[in-house]
């Protein structure tokens, strides 16, 4: 049995399968799609424990001080970290040319021009959430990722993924992640056949996804991961951040830098995402560095297909730092 929830207010039961075409509704006539129970119960509940810890974070925000003393100091320190209070994932504080402003100075300072997109750090979509997921089970992502970006650039406009040989686990965490990505319109098809244990999806055409899923997904991941850091970091944590900068040397030379995170008060730190081949990119990120006046450290080449033991022998080579998706905030708490 499904459930569905019409606009109109309606809410009801439905008999429902895979692949169902829409229904009307039985109050208004509207046309409105069947959900299975669990799965409409289960983004419910994600919605509602969403909501409930960004009230909990404001309801801390608003707790009294337990002295006058730290009420009073509490009142004279200014509250910097504008990712305090906020659901990091729904929002959209950082698409600001106030948040930009200072990295536009620094990068004045060193006479280059930088023209940001604002909506780049907008996190009010389901970009950031799908990057973490795809980051952080590259494991299982890997070979759906590199089958996707290849049918894009074949033009096909679907895939079958094949989970009878793959682990229970994996199988259903990978099944779960397409249903759930399908119910975000990443996919504009899902169906599973689950006696063949075969998912067959259809591809989105828009530009946007289609970026994301060549590469894209990485920057998201990054930033993410950055984001979420200084979050923790508390009120008194001031940073700029940006992604897809475009700059401009003096000479004219014209460069992209995926993600740039700067404490505030230090120095940038740059991280280019290369989720395919990255070797042929090495000596023109070697001279960027240089151009940039950036410590080895501070200019970080993400490379979703490298091992950590190449990694470290990667930095001892080009003096440059390599991380991979598991290692990225190992080394950058260390320089943020």
């Amino acid at each position: 049995m499904g459930i569905y929830r019409c606009k109109c207010g309606h809410l009801a039961e439905h008999p429902h399968h895979q692949g169902m075409a829409d229904i009307a509704c039985a109050k208004c006539g509207t046309a409105v799609k069947v959900y299975d129970t669990l799965f409409f119960v289960q983004k419910l509940l994600e919605r509602y424990f969403a909501v409930y810890r960004e009230l909990q974070a404001l309801k801390e925000q608003e707790t009294p001080a337990v002295s006058d003393t730290a009420q009073t100091e509490s009142a004279g320190q200014e509250q910097n970290n504008p990712l305090v209070g906020v659901n990091l994932s729904a929002t959209d504080v950082l698409a600001t040319a106030e948040q930009h402003e200072p990295l536009k100075q620094w990068f004045a300072k060193q006479n280059i021009s930088p023209d940001f997109d604002f909506s780049a750090v907008d996190m009010s979509g389901y970009f950031d959430e799908a990057a973490a997921e795809l980051g952080g089970k590259f494991h299982i992502t890997k070979d759906i990722l590199g089958r996707i970006g290849w049918a894009y650039r074949n033009n096909h406009t679907g895939l079958n993924l094949n989970l009878d040989k793959m682990s229970q686990q994996d199988a259903q965490l990978l099944n779960n992640m397409c249903r759930q990505f399908y119910s975000h319109t990443l996919f504009s098809k899902y169906i599973y056949q689950k006696q063949e244990k075969i998912v067959r999806l259809s591809l989105q055409n828009a530009t946007a996804i289609k970026h994301f899923f060549s590469g894209g997904w990485l920057e998201w991941f990054a930033l993410g991961k950055m984001l979420a850091e200084a979050k923790q970091r508390g009120k008194s944590y001031a940073f700029s951040c940006a992604r897809g900068v475009k700059v401009r040397f003096a000479n004219e030379d014209l460069h992209e830098l995926d993600v740039v995170f700067m404490p505030m008060g230090g120095q940038p730190i740059v991280v280019e995402c290369k989720s395919g081949e990255f070797r042929r990119d090495i000596e023109k990120c070697v001279r960027l560095k240089k151009r940039l006046n950036l410590p080895d450290n501070r200019f970080v080449i993400l490379a979703a297909d490298l091992e950590e033991s190449q990694a470290a022998a990667l930095d001892s080579m080009y003096g440059i730092t390599f991380v991979t998706p598991k290692t990225l905030m190992k080394h950058i708490r260390t320089v943020m």
